[in-house]
């Protein structure tokens, strides 16, 4: 038996299972109560008719770089009706701020036959767009199986991955060799996936680059600068366990040299924000939660941005960065997010979730690693000391960010195929 016929098997057998797994995430708030029906396959909107493009990012950063897509999509073919499913309470709710007027949204069902089949049934789409790695054997291969047209947009397979899927090829391969297109963010990746099986497969770039600057309400970003006033301030961003401490601590080393210094604190995962005020206050720190409406007086040490959807203001408030799950935790996150806008980048030593782009990066000048907190300390007092240095590292940043947009046309012009009538007829 297969690998891949045995995760089938085992998909239909364990149905009971996942049932209780989600209504167990449900109470955890991992699942949108109100709409637990979807991740069973169950629509909770109609199908438009006309030819309709399916578009899956399973969470927030792969949610983000459909947007550009989206917006191509629908100014080339304005005829077609796109579908976008994510995987995450917290990627749906960015996308309802953030999806354009006519767009529907659902939860990625399960990967389960059944609940495939009724999802593929309900929505029959003509053509499906999946972002970066989120490979769902059942989901993928009936797709295929049903006549969906399936493009990958901005692969990556990470190293470790790699040499996960190639000691299981029966189980790799039909999943890959699903989709009639691959583009990848660089010959390394594209390497990886015609090993994988992968037919089509072109190296276009990465669409990060073409995502445009992070959101902000107007009135909120004028209310926070009135609140932090000429007060020195920096940004520890998408933090993970572990540098919240760290960065309170680089807090607590610079404040006597920079008077009145404001560390804002945003973790990547706001729900353990009650956990992160705990231990800020046990280090004596003055915090300020942003979820509770709580004003920055002259007190306040710590800000601590503990919402969703709102990164955008706060890298609009702080001169410097630092990109969180680099220096406690593994792989980092978005750089060219603060890069668009204005921000002196610091990063841990570990982001290779964005190895290209951090490499690139340091050879433009365009940030600075820190090898430990102390380094971290080292180099937010320079850059808050100095901030000419901190402005020619943002400047920069946005000249290297805005440097490969070009990669969206790239992308569009290879997917037509998929979403005209040349490859794809569209289905009433």
């Amino acid at each position: 038996m297969s690998l891949f016929y045995a995760y089938r098997v085992a998909t239909r057998l364990l149905g009971p299972v996942l049932g209780i797994y989600l209504q167990r995430r449900k109470k955890r708030g991992k699942e949108d109560a109100g709409r637990i029906g979807e991740r069973f396959g169950h629509a909770s909107a109609l199908r438009p008719k006309g030819k309709l493009v399916w578009i899956h990012g399973a969470s927030v950063g792969e949610s983000l770089s459909s947007l550009p897509v989206i917006d191509a999509i629908r100014a080339r073919f304005p005829e077609t009706s796109i579908l976008v499913t994510t995987g995450t309470v917290t990627s749906a709710a960015m996308m309802y701020q953030r999806l354009p007027k006519g767009v529907i949204h659902q939860f990625i069902p399960i990967d389960r036959q059944v609940c495939v089949a009724r999802f593929l049934h309900h929505w029959k789409p003509d053509a499906a767009l999946w972002l970066e790695s989120d490979f769902w054997p059942n989901i993928l291969t009936k797709a295929k199986k049903a006549g969906t047209r399936l493009a990958l947009l901005n692969g990556r397979i990470s190293a470790r991955s790699f040499k996960s899927y190639s000691r299981f090829p029966s189980f790799i391969t039909p999943v890959i060799s699903a989709f009639d297109l691959i583009l990848t963010q660089g010959s390394k990746e594209t390497e990886r996936f015609v090993s994988l099986g992968g037919k089509d497969v072109r190296a276009v770039g990465n669409l990060k680059f073409a995502a445009p600057p992070l959101p902000v309400e107007a009135d909120a970003l004028t209310e926070l600068q009135s609140q932090i006033g000429t007060r020195p301030v920096w940004l520890a961003a998408s933090t993970f366990e572990g540098e919240e401490l760290a960065c309170a601590q680089v807090h607590q080393a610079l404040s006597p040299k920079h008077e009145g210094l404001l560390t804002v604190i945003v973790p990547r995962h706001p729900d353990r924000a009650d956990e992160i005020e705990a231990d800020l206050i046990a280090q004596g720190l003055r915090v300020a939660r942003r979820s509770l409406g709580h004003k920055i007086t002259e007190d306040i040490d710590i800000y601590l941005g503990d919402t969703m959807g709102e990164m955008g203001l706060y890298y609009r408030v702080a001169p410097v960065c630092l990109i969180g799950k680099s220096l406690c935790a593994s792989g980092g996150q978005n750089p060219l997010e603060p890069a668009r806008l204005g921000c002196a980048i610091l990063h841990g030593p570990d982001m290779s979730n964005f190895s290209e782009i951090s490499q690139e990066l340091l050879t433009a000048h365009a940030c600075r690693p820190v090898a430990d907190r102390d380094d971290l300390t080292r180099q937010i007092d320079i850059l808050l000391t100095q901030p000419e240095k901190a402005s020619a590292l943002a400047n920069a940043a946005l000249a290297y960010a805005n440097s490969k947009a070009e990669v969206l046309e790239r992308t569009i012009d290879a997917i037509t195929p998929l979403l005209t009538g040349e490859v794809a007829n569209a289905r009433a």
